[in-house]
């Protein structure tokens, strides 16, 4: 062989090697996850990664109702900040674990002008940012219903006090309200909801609250579509204590009152109760408000002025309401001779002025007062008649049952 070609064979066996030494290093320094890079001789040119984008769930300059959760979305994109204000303040909200989604934590408020502000990190590391507005619209007070609640915040009760909302303006869509209140304790006790009508809502636990329970009640209603155009006007959240178990048993045959205390006998109170004609509910009926002081007059139970019957007492003592009919425990002086022997009353639960002072200033709100002896029913209704059922017949109150 001639040396010319020698020196070729030679030359282009080196040039073999180069080449394969630089493609060896490249395969060393990449991975199967790597773009591939443009090469000026003539390789793949790598694909751009697509735009990140950012949308909502209201359109831009959209009226929508006071219902309506907002949500924000990204694609090929991380949310990293959003938020939702108006004119009267922010709704708060929480961007998923994995940055696709940003939910609303609130519903919205009528009348408003609402701005969404969110910022992204695109796939491809560039910031994408959305700005939109939108309105909601409009309600008047008749278009809103305002739950009350009772106990009121702080307020500590006896172990039959029920949870009570009530509404200003009828519910119709009753489950969708039930969804949204809540009813919590510590210790924890099995409880249901029980309707008593298209504004009025109890809760109730399956037995007797246990003394020293907490309890929290959360009506997250704002916003919340009651049906037939209406909607919840706020948020409430309550919290009470539950006191002793204080448990008052009439027997309206032997004209007494024994006065347990967390299981404990403390006094039995010789009584009167209602007479032929004005019988005394039997059943269990809870103390709903007290009044050291109250005028009763007939005429507010349907006795008419002038009747055989009638009676207008402007200063009775120590009367604690026990149904919305008019049955109250309070002093009667007038009756003393009869208390324990006969029932003389127009329906309330009568004793001396010592003996109801001293049962007044140990009772509150809530305390159970169980009643037996006569042919004449409570109601559920009548008062905080919530424990004239069993659990079973109560929770078929439930609007979710």
């Amino acid at each position: 062989m001639s040396s010319r070609r020698l020196v070729g064979a030679s030359a282009l066996l080196l040039a073999s090697l180069t080449l394969a030494a630089c493609d060896a290093g490249s395969a060393l320094t990449g991975g199967p996850d790597d773009e591939p890079t443009s090469s000026s001789s003539g390789g793949a040119t790598a694909a751009p990664k697509p735009a990140g984008r950012v949308a909502t769930n209201v359109k831009r300059g959209a009226t929508v109702g006071v219902d309506k959760v907002v949500e924000v979305t990204a694609k090929n994109a991380r949310l990293t900040s959003v938020t939702l204000s108006s004119p009267s303040g922010a709704v708060d909200g929480a961007i998923a674990a994995d940055g696709a989604r940003w939910t609303a934590s609130d519903r919205l408020e009528p009348g408003e002008t609402y701005t969404v502000k969110a910022l992204a990190e695109g796939a491809d590391g560039a910031p994408v940012r959305r700005t939109s507005r939108f309105e909601t619209a409009p309600l008047s007070l008749q278009q809103q219903t305002y739950p009350s609640v009772a106990p009121l915040g702080g307020e500590t009760v006896g172990v039959g006090m029920p949870v009570v909302v009530s509404f200003d303006v009828a519910v119709t869509d009753r489950a969708e309200f039930e969804r949204h209140m809540k009813v919590t304790s510590q210790p924890a006790q099995r409880g249901t909801w029980h309707w008593l009508s298209a504004t009025e809502a109890h809760w109730r636990p399956a037995r007797y609250w246990q003394p020293g329970t907490k309890v929290s009640v959360d009506v997250d209603v704002n916003g919340v579509a009651a049906g037939n155009g209406i909607f919840g006007q706020e948020d409430r959240v309550v919290d009470f204590e539950v006191g002793d178990a204080h448990v008052y048993k009439v027997n309206a045959q032997t004209h007494q009152m024994k006065v347990f205390s967390n299981g404990k006998l403390l006094r039995t109170l010789p009584i009167t109760t209602g007479k032929p004609g004005f019988t005394t509910r039997s059943g269990t009926k809870v103390i709903m408000e007290k009044f050291d002081r109250k005028r009763m007059n007939s005429e507010t139970v349907g006795i008419a002025a002038g009747s055989a019957d009638a009676y207008d007492i402007d200063d009775v003592q120590w009367a604690m309401r026990v149904t919305y009919s008019g049955e109250f425990i309070h002093a009667a002086p007038w009756s003393t001779g009869s208390q324990g022997h006969a029932n003389v009353s127009h329906g309330c639960t009568g004793m001396s002025t010592a003996d109801a002072g001293w049962l007044y200033d140990m009772s509150r709100r809530g305390d159970v007062v169980e009643y037996t002896g006569t042919d004449r029913p409570m109601t559920l209704d009548n008062g905080y008649g919530d424990w004239n059922a069993s659990f079973k017949d109560y929770a078929q109150g439930s609007a979710l049952r």
